[in-house]
């Protein structure tokens, strides 16, 4: 017998992809709008430089930013590509590659956000 939780309906030729969760077709989605309506980031912006645990190799952090996941990967994308580096969006938080702390600030203001330089 077969367990609910190991398996199920993944994709549909009528609806496509369906969500493991809720099994609902991917766009209709019920799991994605709740994970998507709440926010990470407490709302005070901060940046900094950061160092530590990657090898001597410096890179810039953007924290609090109050977006939910889409809006905080377009931010990245956005970011990454203005300092022409790469980087990633892990639990909140972007990282872009490099020191480029002064250019993400001028960045997030142009943006509408009021950001902080955090550490030295």
């Amino acid at each position: 017998m077969k367990s609910s939780s190991q398996g199920g309906l993944v994709y549909s030729t009528e609806t496509g992809r369906m969500c493991p969760a809720c099994r609902q077709p991917l766009v209709q989605c019920a799991c994605k709008a709740a994970a998507s309506a709440a926010p990470v980031g407490d709302g005070a912006v901060r940046v900094a430089r950061q160092t530590k645990g990657r090898g001597g190799k410096s890179v810039t952090i953007v924290k609090g930013l109050a977006l939910d996941a889409i809006a905080l990967a377009l931010l990245g994308k956005q970011l990454r590509t203005q300092c022409g580096s790469g980087g990633t969006v892990k639990d909140g938080v972007i990282e872009v590659q490099g020191d480029h702390v002064d250019a993400i600030m001028a960045a997030l203001v142009k943006l509408g956000h009021k950001p902080k330089q955090a550490g030295s």
